[in-house]
């Protein structure tokens, strides 16, 4: 079996496509199903983002692996698979280890080093093992990437390196001075209640705004947000206040900068709406040159958008959105961080490697030790037919020898042969070990099932 991973990201497909191609909840859970379901795969989790999404499977073929990911992929999302492909990557065995280590580190993220990614695969784990579509493999992966995100995190600059989607889009919506200077004393609408809307929500009451609003599908994830950014000890002195989705228009009207990232399919926000919530609101709030000046500040977070395109045209506005933030991203604003991040990935994926390659072969030679101690055991059997005379001690002494010398002759083979398999290439040595000892199948696959419901139990403790 083998590592196989399918996705499109804004580094290879336009916006447009990837709105197109966002997967709800249910349909993540589908997706992973359905995968499981397909006759190249054997293990499959699902990591979705606003800016990526990627189907991860142990596979026994290659290329019947990539045709049905890429066709479960179109199926889900909705596009056709001919529109899909030309924006579908794929990476294979080491380089799709290196590709999740990298994706976890921040580096291929749109700002780069931002740390919410740790956050996704975290939560893209845990349904995997909800669904019991994570086996061993996955397991493994998924949960060194969150360790190799956190060590990259925590030995180099990387967190410098990038800002938060969220302060690099509040970054954008403004030029001159500082995001602080510029939030400072305003009144902001975040819609939406999950975990980048709350990070917005945070992120705006630390830049000094004056009053944040939460409008929320659900009223009270709206409340329990406002609740938190008004405890004491959160960051920053705010008011905050939770609101209905139906009356949006009301504190558009009132808000100097609108922060978006629902879930929603459709528009939450029209130009029409945008336009008239203008028309009701008195003069110039967010620049002090009303003449020309920013009336109301955009932010839309969310895939697919939030607020509608055409805002871009009107009057006073400011609006960006993730189109606009991919745009304006730089990939290496602090090199020598990155550089040393990449050092720590490649590092990373070669000890996972090895590591793998090594736990393939723990359960032949496992299966090994256990034929040579039946062998054992039946040999002291048949002499104790022919020798019935001997008393305990000297059948114990008998027994201990035999024992000796067969761990004496597996100890240097088997020893070999676990550092062998950890090279590269090292995977058919499995395969001779169950050829020259003539192994039976069976109790290999004994082995490995039970290691791998181990190693289940212990990741689904760990990722609790």
């Amino acid at each position: 079996m083998s590592l196989l991973v399918v996705g499109l990201s804004h580094r290879s497909s336009p916006v447009s496509v990837l709105e197109r191609a966002s997967l709800t909840p249910e349909a993540r859970a589908a997706l992973a199903h359905d995968t499981l379901a397909a006759e190249p795969a054997t293990e499959a989790a699902v990591l979705a983002t606003c800016n990526r999404i990627e189907l991860y499977a142990d596979v026994d073929k290659f290329h019947a692996g990539v045709a049905e990911l890429s066709t479960l992929l179109a199926r889900h999302t909705g596009v056709p698979l001919d529109e899909l492909t030309p924006h579908l990557y794929v990476h294979y065995e080491d380089r799709a280890v290196h590709h999740l280590f990298s994706v976890a580190c921040g580096l291929d993220s749109m700002v780069v080093g931002e740390g919410q990614i740790l956050g996704q695969i975290k939560d893209a784990l845990a349904l995997a093992q909800e669904l019991h579509s994570a086996g061993r493999l996955l397991n493994d992966l998924f949960q060194q990437a969150l360790r190799v995100g956190k060590r990259a995190h925590s030995e180099t600059g990387i967190d410098r390196a990038g800002q938060s989607l969220v302060t690099f889009g509040l970054e954008q919506l403004h030029d001159g001075p500082s995001v602080e200077e510029w939030a400072a004393g305003k009144r902001a609408l975040v819609i939406g209640a999950g975990s980048m809307s709350s990070l917005a929500a945070a992120t705006l009451a630390r830049a000094g705004v004056a009053h944040v609003a939460v409008a929320n599908r659900t009223l009270e994830r709206a409340r329990r947000l406002a609740e938190i950014l008004t405890e004491p000890g959160a960051a920053g002195k705010v008011t905050a206040s939770a609101v209905e989705m139906s009356v949006l228009p009301e504190e558009l009207a009132l808000a100097d900068i609108v922060v978006s990232c629902t879930g929603a399919t459709g528009l939450v926000l029209t130009a029409d709406a945008v336009t008239a919530a203008l028309a009701r609101r008195p003069g110039c709030a967010v620049d002090a040159d009303c003449a020309g000046g920013t009336r109301l500040a955009l932010l839309d977070l969310a895939m697919p958008r939030d607020i509608d395109a055409a805002a871009h045209g009107i009057d006073g506005v400011r609006f960006v959105d993730i189109e606009a933030l991919a745009e304006a991203s730089a990939d290496a604003p602090m090199a020598a961080d990155v550089d040393r991040v990449r050092t720590i990935v490649s590092d990373e994926v070669a000890a996972f490697g090895a590591a793998q390659r090594a736990a393939h072969i723990t359960p032949t030679v496992v299966a090994l030790r256990t034929m040579a101690a039946d062998v054992v055991a039946g040999e002291i059997a048949r002499l104790d037919g022919r020798l019935p005379g001997l008393d305990d001690k000297q059948r114990a002494e008998i027994t201990q020898t035999v024992r000796r010398v067969v761990d004496k002759l597996l100890h240097a083979p088997t020893v070999r042969v676990k550092e062998l398999a950890a090279t590269p290439g090292g995977a058919g040595y499995a395969d001779a070990l169950r050829e020259l000892f003539d192994l039976d199948p069976q109790a290999v696959a004994a082995v490995s099932r039970a290691d791998a419901r181990l190693d289940t139990k212990n990741n689904a403790r760990e990722s609790a």
